[in-house]
């Protein structure tokens, strides 16, 4: 992104705000993601009550995603946010306590998992709906930009500096009743602050809605059904949401929860080596980012075909971890699936954003999330349960060649085919 840009975003008062207070939250948060699927492992060994734990905050969120991203385009999303963080901050350090009193049961972890999974439902619509109010359109590529690439530096930094924090935390531990408990509390517990500053960054920030409230056009629900139908009637996108929610399943469910048991059953640095492939991937991810103008340019008008290759290859690196025995190995594999990754995101989120009108930005958002991130760790309950009967070497490789297959099967999709061929400026009635 060019320099005059940055200076000009951030000679935005409101937009410097809102991204100080982001960016120390999303570094927090890549503690807990870290330190969750951890303490589950601590307190169970049982890869499937963590699958359990991923779908209790995946149901809530799934449930309520749609009705969030509604709720959002009816009001002002910067107060949706500052309530939804609100609860998150509260839930993060209600559960650094337990665990640092020696207090924290599966019980405990399963309601602060349904409550996080709730909050989130309405933070992320919210998260992607204040930024058009607080800058001009113009300024949305670069800006939308500069915070994709500090989510994905925020995943190189904080996965890596919470595994290595866990791992210290050993020492003086094992008095709770739960392995690593110091370092696991004390992680949670900078998640928690890093959500003080998110908050008092909203706090701060006065956009348009706040004074100006939209009036509410038919239900919630009548909103929830007329962005879905809005998709649907669309060929192309209609066909990519539902193959998301494909990539989704066969991607997000052995990911979540067969790289916190490759880190605790195979590899040599424990929580570290944990932290250091999720920061690997974040890594990659974040070169993806940048590569992407420039892939985006040789396959002018093939967007879906590349989106396709790249998963087919993704497929194939995922059957590969059942080979890995070494944080280097998962290091690199996954580094080099997070470059793939990073580009086809860019991608497909700049298609969107040109071809969907502004009004109903928020619902289709909520819609693309849900496949994403709603059906992922439900899947991750089922890999879970899948892992007390075959090995983890069969979950990876089945679940990998699956993907590929799909993905090579649906090049033949004349919809999926046409993603980017064109670029109209709304969506399509």
């Amino acid at each position: 992104m060019p320099t005059t840009a940055r200076s000009s975003l951030f000679a935005n008062h409101n937009f410097t705000l809102l991204f100080g207070g982001s960016t120390i939250s999303a570094i927090g948060d890549q503690f807990t993601l870290v330190a969750l699927p951890w303490l589950v492992l601590k307190l169970t060994g049982d890869p499937a009550a963590l699958g359990l734990v991923l779908a209790a905050m995946a149901l809530p969120r799934a449930l309520f995603m749609l009705i969030g991203g509604a709720v959002v385009d009816r009001m002002s999303p910067r107060r949706v946010l500052l309530g939804a963080r609100a609860v998150n901050a509260l839930l993060v350090s209600l559960l650094a306590v337990l665990v640092l009193a020696g207090a924290i049961g599966m019980g405990a972890v399963y309601a602060l998992a349904l409550g996080i999974g709730l909050s989130t439902a309405f933070a992320y619509p919210a998260g992607s709906a204040i930024l058009p109010q607080l800058i001009p359109p113009q300024q949305l590529q670069p800006a939308n930009a500069l915070f994709m690439g500090t989510r994905q530096l925020s995943m190189i930094v904080g996965p890596a500096i919470a595994g290595l924090l866990i791992s210290v935390g050993v020492h003086g531990s094992h008095g709770n009743g739960v392995a690593d408990a110091a370092g696991l509390g004390l992680a949670f517990g900078i998640d928690a602050v890093s959500f003080l500053f998110s908050l008092g960054s909203l706090l701060l920030i006065r956009i348009h809605s706040d004074h100006h409230p939209k009036a509410p056009v038919g239900s919630v629900l009548a909103n929830v059904a007329s962005g879905i139908r809005n998709i649907w009637a669309d060929l192309p996108l209609r066909a990519f949401i539902l193959y998301a929610a494909v990539v989704s399943v066969f991607v997000g469910g052995p990911i979540q929860v067969g790289l916190p048991v490759l880190a605790d059953t195979r590899l040599d640095l424990g929580a570290a080596s944990l932290g250091i492939l999720m920061t690997a991937n974040g890594g990659g991810m974040l070169l993806g980012s940048v590569l992407s103008g420039v892939a985006a340019k040789l396959v002018r008008g093939r967007l879906g075909l590349m989106v396709l290759g790249i998963d087919s290859l993704a497929g194939l690196a995922l059957a590969t971890l059942a080979l890995v025995h070494s944080t280097f190995a998962g290091a690199m594999l996954l580094a080099c699936t997070g470059v793939l990754a990073g580009i086809a995101q860019i991608a497909i989120i700049s298609w969107i954003q040109h071809r969907v009108a502004p009004e109903m930005m928020g619902r289709t958002m909520s819609v693309l999330m849900f496949a994403f991130m709603g059906l992922g760790p439900l899947a991750a309950a089922i890999a879970g349960s899948l892992l007390k009967v075959v090995s983890l070497a069969t979950l990876f490789t089945a679940a990998g060649l699956t993907l590929s297959a799909i993905a090579l099967a649906c090049m033949t999709s004349p919809a999926l085919r046409s993603i980017g061929a064109a670029r109209p400026g709304a969506a399509p009635a």
